[in-house]
C-alpha cells in the first residue's frame, strides 16, 4: 500500500502539467474536492492541489515545448545526483538535470529505457504529499511498457525497485515494493502494452482513490473529459476507470477492495 511513510523507490509527489491551470483546477476540483494554491513567481507559478488543507497534488501551466499535458510521477530519492547517473548507466536518459528548488528539495527529471517520463524528489523542508489512498488522492502507480522484464531490470538498478508476481483469473500482475520493504508495500505495477488496448504508448498512469467510480465519470464526461476505460470490476481489486481530462492529461480512479490483513 503507497503511504505517506515515503521510502527510498516510493512514489512521493505527482503533478500536473496543463496547458490551462484554471480550467484544470476546476475540473479536478468536481471530481476530487481539490482547491488549487498558486505558487509564487520564484517557482514559476508551480501551485499545490489541496484536500482538505492537505497537499495530494502538484501542477502548473506548461507550453507545448514542455510537451503534451500530462501527469508526473516522483519517486524519492536520497541523491538525485547519483540516482540520475545511475539511470545513464542503465541506458535510460537526463531529460532535466537534477537541480533545487528552493529549500523545499531537490529534482530532476529522467527517462527509462524505453523513453517514459518520470521525476525524482530528494526531500528538503517538502518531505512529499501530505494525503494518499483517501478518496481524491494518488493511491497507485502503473508502468504500461513493451517490455516488462527490461522495465523492471531498469528500475531495480536506479531505484533499487523490487518486483514480484500476484496472480489473479487468467494471468498474473508484476507489482513494485521498495527494496527492504514487505510485499504489501507494494505500490504499483507494470503492464505489457500488448496486454491493454487502452494504453497505445508507454507512460506511467496515476490512479486516484474515489468512493464512487461511476459517479466520476459522469462528471468527468459532463465537464469535457474522455472516458478511455468505462467504470470496470476488476475482482479482487476493485471498480476502476481510465480517463483523460479536457486537455489530454491521463489518470485512473478505483474503488478499492479491502485487502485481507
Amino acid at each position: 500500500m503507497l503511504t505517506t511513510r515515503y521510502v527510498t523507490g516510493a512514489p512521493n509527489w505527482i503533478d500536473l502539467g496543463t496547458p490551462d491551470i484554471d480550467g484544470a483546477a476546476a475540473f479536478y476540483g468536481d471530481l476530487f474536492g481539490w482547491s488549487f494554491q498558486p505558487g509564487d513567481p520564484e517557482v514559476g507559478g508551480y501551485g499545490l492541489f489541496q484536500l482538505g488543507g492537505r497537499t495530494a497534488a502538484g501542477g502548473m501551466q506548461t507550453t507545448p515545448e514542455q510537451g503534451p499535458p500530462s501527469w508526473g510521477v516522483y519517486f524519492q530519492a536520497p541523491d538525485a545526483d547519483a540516482t540520475a547517473k545511475a539511470a545513464e548507466l542503465a541506458r535510460g536518459s537526463v531529460r532535466m538535470q537534477p537541480m533545487d528548488v528552493l529549500d523545499l528539495g531537490r529534482m530532476a527529471i529522467l527517462a527509462d529505457r524505453a523513453g517514459v517520463q518520470f521525476g525524482l524528489w530528494q526531500p528538503g523542508r517538502n518531505k512529499g504529499l501530505d494525503v494518499v489512498q483517501e478518496h481524491g488522492s494518488l493511491c497507485w502507480v502503473e508502468l504500461y511498457t513493451a517490455d516488462v522484464p527490461a522495465a523492471a531490470a531498469f528500475y531495480h538498478s536506479v531505484l533499487g525497485l523490487e518486483t514480484f508476481g500476484v496472480e489473479f483469473p487468467g494471468g498474473a500482475y508484476t507489482t513494485f515494493v521498495p527494496a527492504g520493504e514487505p510485499e504489501d508495500a507494494m505500490f504499483g505495477g507494470i503492464v505489457a502494452l500488448a496486454d491493454d488496448p487502452v494504453e497505445e504508448e508507454a507512460h506511467w498512469l496515476p490512479y486516484f482513490e474515489v468512493t464512487d467510480p461511476d459517479a466520476i465519470v459522469a462528471r468527468a464526461e459532463a465537464r469535457g473529459g474522455t472516458i478511455r476505460l468505462p467504470a470496470t470490476d476488476l475482482p479482487g481489486v476493485g471498480r476502476l476507470a481510465k480517463l483523460a481530462d479536457p486537455y489530454g492529461a491521463r489518470f485512473a480512479v478505483i474503488h478499492s477492495e479491502p485487502q485481507a490483513a
